[in-house]
């Protein structure tokens, strides 16, 4: 286990779009320690929960493959290089002046614009495997367009049950039934025969009589002729092959000792209880308490946001500033310039939680607490619903409405992506006049950028690292040539 997992946390960089494809090629292609329509499952489960989604992702794999205590080390070995990494940036930023130099600016939006690229090329790669047919397109199509339009804390959660449903009732044909009992009230009418078609047909058969037998054998003839009563319609047929193909793709993925390593669906849901106890707990101590201690203020505000973010790093990013800087805990430049350094790190986005917990508590606590309490706080609400949902997981999986469902919510998923390239790319641009981020459309240079690094990784085999780090040199061209 050590062996493939201990260096990802330090070479997976550009964000969870493009972790779930390095998990892709690595534990489906390569080690093959899961099937790919497992890994679909798996993907559409981590982004229909609450917290970090490739998190989750790289804690499930490793506990099919080998077991909780495997999972465990995994989620430690992928989360912590940079937490350690994310408390010394706050350290670091504490120290800064009111403001940056000019030449700051310019390497943190480089770094952005190519974060946004390949992020983009991850959707893309991801949008492959995700459509299956027309279906699952329109989904993908879909959820990108909701995605950008609107924005709230419960609206991708509906997205992504809008998206299961619409899969479940499409692959059960039950819309299909509606649209043929709508066609024949409609169209039946002109089907009708009329009395000059019925007499036409009457002189046909009439004429069709006079002609002799061909001189075929009787097995060709009964073939062509015989026409049985009661054979199953269509609909039915392909419902019958569908369940057969899901029983059969089940079967095929499930490995022999997988009971052994999952949880009964009876402690998954003892977990998801005495979590959800514990969350309400929390939620009281912090309506009722009056003057809490600051730590649990700041603790308090993280596991909330871990709890309710949906669609993991990117949408983690304006949550945290409502529960953070609005609370005045961190200032803007700090959160803005953390989070564009952050965006460059490899791992997790959601160690960005660890930078506020550190900034938050200066003056207060010491910041060493206040990045324990961010990454504790961030990271638990989403892996201990995920250890409980897995064992319900394993108990519906064979059920073949649960599949369907999990195809319609990985097309959704997918297309949330690409709203988080809008996302990202219009906060992406830093500078004395945008100190709260703006649009990196403000200059074609930064779509040149962002270009580069879709364009590097699609078909020059870039690696997102390389593409980051010409993404922060392009960035300083432009300011040599902008002050030139």
């Amino acid at each position: 286990m050590l062996l493939h997992n201990w260096y990802l946390g330090l070479t997976s960089f550009g964000g969870p779009a493009v972790h779930f494809q390095i998990f892709r090629r690595k534990f489906v292609d390569k080690t093959r320690w899961i099937d790919d329509q497992m890994y679909k499952e798996m993907f559409s489960l981590c982004q229909a929960l609450p917290g970090p989604g490739s998190t989750k992702m790289i804690y499930a794999i490793n506990i099919i493959h080998g077991g909780f205590v495997a999972g465990m080390l995994s989620f430690f070995i992928w989360s912590l290089p940079m937490a350690i990494a994310a408390y010394g940036l706050a350290i670091g930023v504490s120290q800064i002046k009111d403001t940056l130099p000019a030449p700051a600016f310019a390497l943190l939006s480089g770094l952005n614009a190519a974060t946004v690229g390949i992020i983009a090329l991850a959707a893309v790669q991801l949008s492959e495997k995700a459509i299956t047919d027309k279906l699952t397109r329109l989904l993908v199509f879909l959820g990108g367009s909701a995605g950008v339009l609107y924005n709230a804390l419960w609206y991708y959660p509906v997205l992504m049950v809008a998206g299961g449903t619409a899969t479940i009732i499409w692959d059960y044909q039950w819309g299909h039934k509606v649209v043929r009992a709508s066609r024949s009230l409609i169209f039946g009418l002109r089907n009708l025969p009329t009395g000059s078609n019925e007499e036409q047909q009457v002189q046909d058969r009439t004429e069709m009589q006079d002609i002799p037998p061909p001189a075929h054998n009787s097995a060709s003839t009964t073939s062509l002729s015989y026409r049985p009563s009661g054979r199953t319609p269509p609909s039915n047929i392909s419902v019958r092959n569908s369940e057969g193909q899901a029983a059969e793709d089940t079967e095929r993925v499930v490995p022999v000792n997988l009971d052994f390593r999952i949880f009964s669906w009876k402690f998954g849901i003892a977990v998801v209880g005495c979590f959800l106890v514990s969350f309400v707990a929390v939620m009281i101590l912090r309506s009722v308490l009056i003057s809490p201690p600051f730590g649990f203020r700041v603790f308090s505000n993280l596991f909330l946001a871990g709890t309710i973010i949906f669609g993991g790093g990117p949408v983690v990013i304006p949550l945290l500033q409502q529960y953070v800087v609005v609370e005045g805990w961190v200032s803007p430049r700090d959160f803005l310039l953390g989070l564009a350094i952050i965006q460059a790190f490899p791992g997790p986005n959601f160690n960005f939680a660890v930078y506020l917990g550190a900034l938050a508590v200066t003056g207060q606590l010491n910041p060493a607490a206040g990045a324990l309490i961010g990454y504790i706080a961030i990271f638990s609400p989403g892996i201990v619903l995920h250890t409980g949902t897995m064992g319900l997981w394993k108990e519906f999986r064979n059920r073949r409405w649960f599949t369907s469902a999990l195809r319609g919510i990985n097309a959704v998923a997918v297309g949330l992506i690409y709203s988080a390239v809008y996302r990202l790319w219009q906060q992406g641009l830093l500078s004395k006049s945008f100190t709260s981020g703006s649009s990196l459309g403000l200059d074609p240079w930064w779509l040149c950028v962002t270009a580069t690094s879709f364009v590097g990784g699609r078909w020059f085999n870039v690696s997102a690292p390389i593409a980051i780090i010409l993404g922060g040199v392009m960035g300083m061209v432009w300011y040599g040539v902008v002050t030139a």
